[in-house]
């Protein structure tokens, strides 16, 4: 039967399905690296794939990765005994007398031990000191920087690879110091724009029990502390799994969300409701009560308390380019039928007065 590998989950992969995984390979070259929470979880939850997973590791780690000769002393001096003991050949009895054919025999061996264990000496040298210069050392910490912006601020990040990462409000990115020379990770909470340049390494972005890979690609995450993680892409292709192993690719103009009851959809959306954030685009899409409200107070930066006899089945909907606190105000009070107030970095909603 053929997989469909949009849909493949790791605990169906077969070792040559682990061994193209760009993510699989970057932590088994660096099992103590940004992969290492994933895979040490995934393993725990799927002891049947243990076997299979360790002996792909390893090959990865065989294949291309070997810096030094690894052979002891003891391998030495075996190699170096079992060139000296090596029998004789048989001489035709036509030939030299036997005494002078076990001399010259024996110094025909001597002669190519020598050679032999010259030759090896000399390639383990040229490996060591020439091809292999650098020293045994253990591998420096990742040190990581983050950026955040609380509640009416956003900002846009330039990254060392030619990235740019836009940061909304209310929104945590954590990133090391350098990508390594095998993947590019961050950590995010909160919501972000993605732009991200191709270079050859997958860019990661880790959100906890998910994770999202791209090679060059533009796309959306939100992943709020309480509320449903969306990822929308625009342009290119990416993958988003989760803990589980589960697996989905999306192609342009999806989107997928993870719902709080566990289930997941893949639609369409509108990418000025999405994405409009990053261009000072403030959208209401039938937006209820509880949306109008966390917008607000996240794209302002204020407190915002709503009367509990006001209706929570709200449907606005509202598009405002850079506008102030006060015009959007205005704008949902003439379509609701609601009141409000500001004090400083108060808002008040209340119903209409009769």
């Amino acid at each position: 039967m053929k997989r469909d590998k949009n849909i493949l989950k790791y605990r169906d992969y077969e070792l040559e399905d682990f061994l193209g995984d760009t993510f699989f390979i970057a932590w088994a070259k660096d099992p103590k690296g940004d992969g290492e929470h994933f895979w040490e979880k995934w393993i725990a939850e799927n002891p049947g794939k243990r076997q299979m997973v360790m002996e792909a590791a390893s090959l990865i780690r065989s294949v291309g990765y070997q810096n030094r000769p690894q052979l002891s002393d003891s391998a030495y001096l075996e190699i170096f005994e079992n060139v000296l003991r090596t029998e004789p050949r048989k001489e035709s009895k036509d030939r030299l007398p036997k005494e002078k054919t076990d001399w010259r025999t024996w110094l025909g061996i001597q002669k190519v031990a020598a050679a032999v264990l010259f030759a090896f000496c000399a390639w383990a040298v040229t490996q060591v000191y020439v091809i292999s210069p650098e020293t045994e050392e253990d591998p420096l910490p990742v040190l990581w920087e983050i950026s955040e912006n609380p509640a009416g601020v956003r900002s846009t990040l330039n990254m060392g690879d030619g990235s740019t990462i836009s940061l909304n409000a209310s929104s945590k990115l954590s990133f090391p110091e350098h990508f390594s020379d095998t993947v590019r990770l961050v950590k995010l909470e909160g919501e972000a724009f993605f732009d991200i340049e191709e270079d050859g390494r997958p860019f990661i972005v880790d959100l906890g029990n998910t994770m999202v890979e791209v090679m060059g690609t533009t796309f959306n995450v939100r992943n709020p502390k309480n509320g449903e993680l969306a990822v929308a892409l625009i342009s290119g292709k990416v993958k988003v799994k989760d803990d589980a192993g589960n697996q989905v690719i999306l192609n342009p103009s999806e989107m997928l969300r993870f719902h709080q009851n566990g289930d997941r959809s893949l639609t369409s959306f509108d990418p000025l409701e999405v994405t409009g954030w990053k261009n000072k685009v403030l959208v209401f899409r039938k937006a209820d009560k509880d949306e109008i409200i966390r917008k607000i107070r996240d794209w302002y930066g204020v407190e915002v308390s709503c009367d509990p006899r006001i209706d929570h089945s709200w449907a606005y909907s509202g598009e405002y380019k850079n506008e102030s606190l006060e015009n959007v105000l205005k704008g949902i009070k003439r379509a609701l039928g609601i009141e409000y107030e500001v004090k400083g970095k108060q808002v008040i909603i209340k119903p209409r007065a009769l």
